[in-house]
């Protein structure tokens, strides 16, 4: 029996039991299941020691797995496509948003007379940082409207008080960023939505196919050769996924930190209930995925619809389906 048992107890091994996640505003509904699976203990139940470093935007968190500060990055699944094109292939392993929850809106105080748009060629648009997914879903729907990125000036306002201080003040004449964010000013009257991907139904609407959004990924040699890592890490995030499915605004106010809140746990649990529908059930990756991100990313970038692209690469479901096989039921 014990020499049977071996090769399983071998396989359990962590081969990194030390892992450092980038994040780019880790107080974001975007990235809510990294935060429970960090504050329920997830990550410790599987074994791992991990540490998570915030990071004013997704390109920043990137930045840091790129220099070698980071081993994984809790990000937009587009970086993903981007970064193969670059020679610097990464791999998506498990999902925790399936819509990307990115709001633009208008400032009715500088643009009371905002009928589309186009109106926003030559205006100042706040985007959480430059080159992040709020970066991105700005510039495809700039093309879509028939304006190109350089049309509009783009200010990196990050994904907290400082983005609501931005808005409030007039320094940005509009805004692409997330929850709570976005809950809060609407309620305060400084935003008005022009596009809401909150919803997936609206999101497919908006990018013609399922847009997958935050995710856990890593270079792919990481992913290779550290498995067992993966898979903890894997596990931790899709029993963190359940548990938000199950979990009212209130189980969610006791278990976030008081920062998250802006202030105003009211509009937390509005902005809890909007982002609710677009977070990942069960971490799987949808196989359509990578081509409506590609069609997102070429829209605004002609090199890249052009880049010799295996888009099979950018992810795997496969630690996630062992996940969903351990914990059924989160």
């Amino acid at each position: 029996m014990a020499s049977a048992a071996a090769p399983w107890v071998r396989a359990q091994v962590l081969e990194k039991p030390k892992v450092t996640i980038a994040v780019g505003g880790k107080n974001l509904f975007y990235y809510l299941p990294l935060t429970i699976a960090e504050e329920l203990g997830y990550f410790k139940a599987e074994g791992l020691d991990v540490t998570i470093v915030d990071f004013a935007g997704g390109a920043r968190a990137l930045q840091a797995v790129v220099g070698g500060s980071a081993d994984v990055v809790s990000g937009a699944f587009e970086h993903t496509i981007n970064m193969q094109a670059k020679g610097q292939p990464m791999r998506a392993f498990v999902l925790q948003g399936l819509a990307p929850q990115i709001v633009l809106g208008i400032n009715p105080k500088t643009l009371p007379n905002f009928k589309s748009v186009a109106d926003l060629k030559g205006k100042k648009i706040g985007v959480t940082a430059p080159g992040s997914s709020t970066h991105i879903m700005l510039n495809f729907v700039l093309a879509k409207a028939g304006l190109k990125p350089s049309d509009v000036s783009v200010i990196g306002v990050g994904a907290s008080n400082g983005a609501v201080a931005a808005m409030r003040a007039g320094q940005i004449d509009a805004i692409s960023n997330l929850d709570p964010v976005i809950t809060l000013l609407q309620r305060s009257g400084d935003l008005r939505i022009v596009v809401d991907t909150r919803q997936p139904a609206e999101a497919e609407k908006v990018f013609g196919g399922p847009m997958p959004a935050g995710c856990l990924y890593a270079p792919v040699p990481f992913v290779d050769k550290h498995p067992n890592t993966v898979q903890a890490l894997t596990h931790a995030i899709v029993r963190a996924n359940k548990w938000i499915q199950r979990a009212g605004p209130g189980d969610i106010i006791k278990v976030v930190p008081e920062s998250y809140l802006l202030g105003d746990r009211a509009v937390y649990i509005d902005g809890f209930l909007a982002a609710k529908p677009a977070l990942s059930p069960d971490g799987l990756i949808p196989p359509k995925g990578p081509e409506t991100a590609l069609r997102a990313l070429a829209s605004v970038d002609d090199k890249l619809a052009s880049a010799p692209l295996d888009l099979a690469g950018t992810y795997t479901n496969a630690f996630v389906h062992k996940a969903n096989a351990k914990y059924p039921k989160g």
